[in-house]
C-alpha cells in the first residue's frame, strides 16, 4: 500500500523510514554512483529532507520500504532552482501550483506494481491539492521508465552524457494520464484515491480545512 507522510510523521513508522533512507543510499550511491552523502548508519539524506517534505512511500507487508518519492512546493527551496536552475531557461520555477518531486527510489525487492503506483500518486497529489504541474529532476534511465508507465514529462533542459545525463521536466495534470498510468500499473483509481484520502481526507474535508 501507499502511505503519504510528511517528514515530521516518519517517527510513527520507524522501520518504513529507516529502510527508505537505506534504499536511497543503495540506489543513488551504490548502484548509480551519485555524489550523495551517506551517513555512518548507511542512510542517504540531503538538506531537502530537513524541510518537512511530503513523502509518498510504498509499504511492503512487513512494514519495510518498497519505493518512494519526495514532494516540496516550489515556493520554497527546491533542487530544481537551487542546483539545476540553469536548465530551466533562466527563470526559476516558483508557483504555489507547482510542486517539485525528487528522489524517486525503488527497493531491489520492489514488485512490478510499485513504480506505477508511486507515479500514479503524482496525479493524486496534483488533483488533491489543486496543482497544475509537478516538476522533477531525473536521470537518463528514468526516460524509459516514464514511457513504460505512461506518463512522460515535458523536458525543459538537460546536461551530461550517457547514463550521467540529467534532465529537468514538467508533468501537467492530466486525468487521461492518470487513467493510463493506473491501467498499466494494475492499480485502480479507486484504490489510489483511497490511499490518498486515508492521509488527507476527502475533497469535501480538504475544502473545509482550507476555509477554516
Amino acid at each position: 500500500m501507499l502511505r503519504y507522510l510528511y517528514a515530521d510523521e516518519l517517527h510513527r513508522f520507524p522501520k518504513l523510514a529507516r529502510s527508505m533512507f537505506l534504499d536511497r543510499a543503495d540506489q543513488f550511491k551504490t548502484r548509480l554512483g551519485w555524489d550523495v552523502d551517506v551517513s555512518e548508519a548507511g542512510e542517504e539524506r540531503d538538506q531537502y529532507d530537513d524541510l518537512n517534505p511530503l513523502y509518498v512511500i510504498w509499504e511492503e507487508p512487513d512494514g519495510s520500504h518498497g519505493g518512494s518519492m519526495r514532494f516540496l512546493p516550489t515556493t520554497g527551496p527546491v533542487m530544481i532552482n537551487d542546483v539545476f536552475g540553469h536548465l530551466t531557461g533562466g527563470s526559476p520555477i516558483c508557483s504555489p501550483l507547482i510542486w517539485e518531486v525528487t528522489r524517486f527510489c525503488l527497493s531491489r525487492r520492489a514488485s512490478s506494481i510499485v513504480a506505477g503506483a508511486i507515479m500514479l500518486s503524482g496525479g493524486e497529489v496534483m488533483e488533491g491539492f489543486g496543482l497544475t504541474h509537478i516538476a522533477g529532476v531525473f536521470d537518463d534511465r528514468m526516460i524509459r521508465i516514464y514511457r513504460l508507465i505512461g506518463s512522460s514529462p515535458e523536458v525543459l533542459g538537460s546536461e551530461g552524457e550517457g547514463r550521467n545525463r540529467v534532465y529537468v521536466g514538467l508533468w501537467p495534470y492530466s486525468p487521461a494520464d492518470c487513467e493510463r498510468v493506473a491501467a498499466r500499473a494494475g492499480v485502480s483509481r479507486e484504490l489510489s484515491r483511497m490511499w490518498f484520502n486515508a492521509a488527507f481526507g476527502t475533497d469535501r474535508q480538504r475544502r473545509k480545512l482550507r476555509t477554516a
